[in-house]
């Protein structure tokens, strides 16, 4: 078991909901442990995404290497197999340098597939069905699928919305496939292992003021330009079925410059689909497995003191400790 742990690659994860202020943590304590940092975020690896998707600025990344960042146009497909593979990619270049990887993001899927080392490759080819799947959504209504997803995998369509065509396709795509339901495949899943010799911190905090720094963002990227960047994406030609325009605060942007509803109700629902979004990332969280909690307000918004549990947990996992003392 100890030769096991000593191949293991080290691996630092820092992931939590939306604006809770992973990305200065990240930095943070990539400047103490000599790390680089992974962003895990379906919506920063798009160019030209820069306000709606909370994009780190260059000057904010204090010289620190960052990886996984606008690496896509808008109008290219991206899925948790890409990511993977681009990870990886980086990951060689990281090790090789001497440096720690800290993965930091908030798509706990992506984390997942990447810590522990699944391979959805085999599921990507399937598009005739997941097609059919898609006429039938359209031409009967979303409620259609969500009632063949109940039939074979119950446990699935209690988690997911019927109007969350995107996760009823794959669930039942999976099932198509595989003759098992997705949701007994996830959980299957989640007892793996990391693949790395890994510590996973969740950043968290009390539901209200997340709230609040929510809104407060969302009041923020308005004033830097969020409407006349999606404008330009428009121009660009960018449209509501590419992957890249279901990003929250794109979506409901484009809504209102195609005149479906008023700015005031464009700008309430990215509020409300975000607080919601955050609320289902803390979900997906609690049923992880080996993740440290930090909540910020048990150590009082002290960043030196979140800093120093962190590399105390870090020492004991056997990833930061010997580094620093060989330096």
């Amino acid at each position: 078991m100890e030769n096991q742990e000593q191949c293991r690659r080290p691996m630092i994860v820092l992931t939590g909901p939306t604006a809770a202020g992973k990305t200065k943590l990240s930095v943070a304590l990539a400047k103490i442990v000599d790390g680089e940092i992974l962003s895990a975020d379906s919506m920063q690896v798009y160019r030209h995404m820069d306000i709606g998707s909370a994009k780190i600025r260059p000057e904010e990344m204090q010289g620190v290497p960052h990886h996984m960042i606008d690496i896509l146009d808008p109008w290219e497909p991206f899925n948790v197999v890409l990511f993977k593979q681009k990870c990886e990619e980086c990951l060689e270049q990281i090790y090789e340098r001497g440096h720690i990887p800290i993965v930091a993001g908030g798509t706990g899927f992506y984390i997942q597939a990447l810590l522990r080392d699944i391979d959805f490759t085999e599921n990507e080819e399937n598009t005739e069905y997941r097609k059919s799947l898609e006429r039938l959504a359209a031409e009967k209504g979303p409620e259609q699928l969500h009632e063949m997803l109940e039939r074979v995998d119950p446990l699935s369509a209690s988690a997911i919305h019927a109007n969350n065509i995107k996760r009823t396709v794959r669930a039942l795509e999976f099932f198509h496939l595989t003759g098992e339901p997705i949701s007994a495949h996830n959980e299957k899943e989640r007892q793996k292992g990391s693949a790395y010799l890994s510590c996973c911190f969740v950043l968290n905090d009390e539901r209200e003021r997340l709230y609040r720094r929510i809104d407060r963002r969302v009041d923020e990227m308005l004033e830097q330009g969020l409407a006349q960047e999606v404008e330009e994406l428009r121009r660009m030609g960018c449209t509501r079925d590419m992957v890249s325009m279901q990003g929250l605060g794109y979506k409901e942007m484009l809504k209102w410059l195609n005149g479906e509803i008023s700015l005031e109700r464009a700008v309430a629902l990215i509020k409300q689909n975000t607080r919601h979004f955050a609320k289902r990332q803390l979900t997906w969280f609690r049923r992880e497995k080996d993740v440290i909690w930090i909540d910020q307000d048990k150590f009082d918004y002290d960043e030196d003191r979140i800093l120093r549990y962190m590399t105390d947990k870090l020492t004991e996992a056997g990833i930061y400790g010997e580094r620093e003392g060989a330096r």
